[in-house]
This record gives structure tokens, C-alpha cells and sequence, in this order.
């Protein structure tokens, strides 16, 4: 990747209760102004690599018990949660992680607690200029918001903080396609005019790749394979086992996939 480096992972193990190892050597870039991919099925260790570099894995006992995060050349791993935030590393939570009793602006609002007053109304302009739904809703109880609405307030609420690195779990969980669709290109336009990078965690691969410069694929906590997104979309194992396709673009069946571990190239 020719642009500079933001984020680095070396060749990081993460370990939880000090006795469950979940990542295993895993590095991976994220260049400035970006937009990078983890793909992978469910527990290959996507969302362990985003709270890893977040912080939050203390939340849960896990800490990165080898290898480095550095941000900028300075190295973040052994740093709180908060200061990781204060250095503009924000994470959307999967899941639609709303504080359900306020409001949907309330909600936004939390977003910018470490932003002065203006700034904080500034921003809640340009997330209302992303997503103007949320203005609609804005004085609504956001534990009655409908689903798709939940995940904007979630995206939303990250932006308010002003990001230089945004970290999305899995945008498109339980979603319609449409709505999908709308949320990618939201993400795509942000990511261009506010040169904000971002570290998208996905398992609709298809989607991911259409926004994505370059991605990873996991699996069993490993990257066990990157390249630019045109490459992985044309790569015929990623293809056939994470868009269902095989080499001549036929739909596979379950049983046809499911002893896939022992026929991958790179497992």
C-alpha cells in the first residue's frame, strides 16, 4: 500500500482469562484515509481484532499478550480504552448498542462528550446531513427505533466524535438488503469527504468489497489471507466459500461446502 500507515498490527496473539488464546500472530494495516475489510465466518476472531485495537478487550479479561499495536508509530496495545478514544480511534459496537431510554439525538449526543459545545452542534449537523432519517426521528425513544434505524444511530453516534479511525462491527447484521445498501454508500461518502479511515468488520462479503480498498480474510483467529479488494473478489476460494459461488458461478450447497476446511489453498 502506497499510502502512509495510520494503523499497525505485528504479529499479535490476544489472550482472554489468561488461558484462552483466540488471535494467533495476526498483522494487518490500515493506510490513511482507507478503507479496509476483515472478512471471515463467525468466530474467526473479527470482532477480538477490532476490540483489541480499541481497548475494550479489558472489558471482557483479554488482553494482546504478544506482538504490538502501533498507531502513528506509537504503540497503543497496553493504553485504556479512553485514551485510545482521546487519540481519535472510535468503535461502532455490533449489535446496535443504543442507550434505549434517551433519544435518538441524546444518543448522538453521548458520541461527543469529549467535544467542546460547537463542535458538538456542528457535528450533529453533518451526521443529520449523512443520515437525515435521524433528524426526523431525532426526539424518539431510541430503544423503540426500528432496527436499520438503531444501526444509523450506532454509526451515527461514532461520527459525533470526530474519528480519524472508525471501527464498524458488522453494519449490515439483520438488515435488508436495501437498507444495506444505503448504509455502505453512507459509509463510502463519509469516508471520502471527511478523509476519516475505516476498519469495517463484515460477514456479507459482497457488500464490504464494493466500499473496500484492500481487505483480510480470518479464519480460527488468523489472516490467513489480503490483497486489494478486486483481488479478493476475483479470488476463487473466497468466491466459492464466502459468496457461495463456485468457479463457474453456480450457487453451492451446504453439502457441497461443508468439508471445505480440507480442499482450502491456504489452510
Amino acid at each position: 500500500m502506497k499510502e502512509q500507515t495510520m494503523l499497525k498490527l505485528n504479529n499479535i496473539e490476544v489472550t482472554y482469562l489468561n488461558v484462552i488464546r483466540v488471535l494467533h500472530g495476526v498483522s494487518m494495516e490500515v493506510p490513511d484515509g482507507g478503507i479496509i475489510t476483515i472478512l471471515g465466518a463467525n468466530g474467526a476472531g473479527k470482532t477480538t481484532t477490532l476490540k483489541a485495537i480499541s481497548g475494550l478487550l479489558r472489558v471482557e479479561e483479554g488482553e494482546v499478550t504478544d506482538g504490538s499495536i502501533e498507531w502513528n508509530n506509537e504503540r497503543i496495545d497496553k493504553k485504556s480504552a479512553q485514551d485510545i478514544a482521546k487519540l481519535g480511534i472510535v468503535q461502532a459496537l455490533e449489535g446496535r448498542r443504543v442507550f434505549e431510554h434517551l433519544t435518538a439525538e441524546e444518543n448522538l449526543m453521548v458520541g461527543a462528550h469529549y467535544r467542546d459545545r460547537p463542535a458538538a452542534k456542528r457535528d450533529l449537523e453533518m451526521v443529520y446531513h449523512y443520515f437525515p432519517r435521524l433528524k426526523d426521528i431525532r426526539h424518539n425513544i431510541a430503544g423503540y427505533l426500528s432496527g436499520g434505524e438503531q444501526q444509523m444511530l450506532v454509526i451515527g453516534r461514532a461520527m459525533m466524535s470526530a474519528p480519524k479511525l472508525m471501527l464498524l462491527d458488522e453494519p449490515s447484521l439483520g438488515l435488508a438488503p436495501m437498507l444495506v445498501e444505503e448504509i455502505y454508500e453512507i459509509i463510502n461518502r463519509f469516508n471520502k469527504e471527511q478523509k476519516t479511515s475505516i476498519l469495517l468488520v463484515e460477514q456479507n462479503v459482497r457488500i464490504a468489497l464494493t466500499v473496500a480498498d484492500y481487505g483480510y480474510v480470518m479464519e480460527n483467529g488468523r489472516a490467513v489471507l489480503d490483497g486489494t479488494a478486486e483481488f479478493l473478489k476475483n479470488n476463487e476460494d473466497v468466491k466459492e466459500f464466502y459468496m457461495g459461488l463456485s468457479a463457474v458461478g453456480t450457487k453451492k450447497s451446504y453439502r457441497e461446502v461443508k468439508h471445505y476446511r480440507r480442499r482450502k489453498r491456504w489452510l
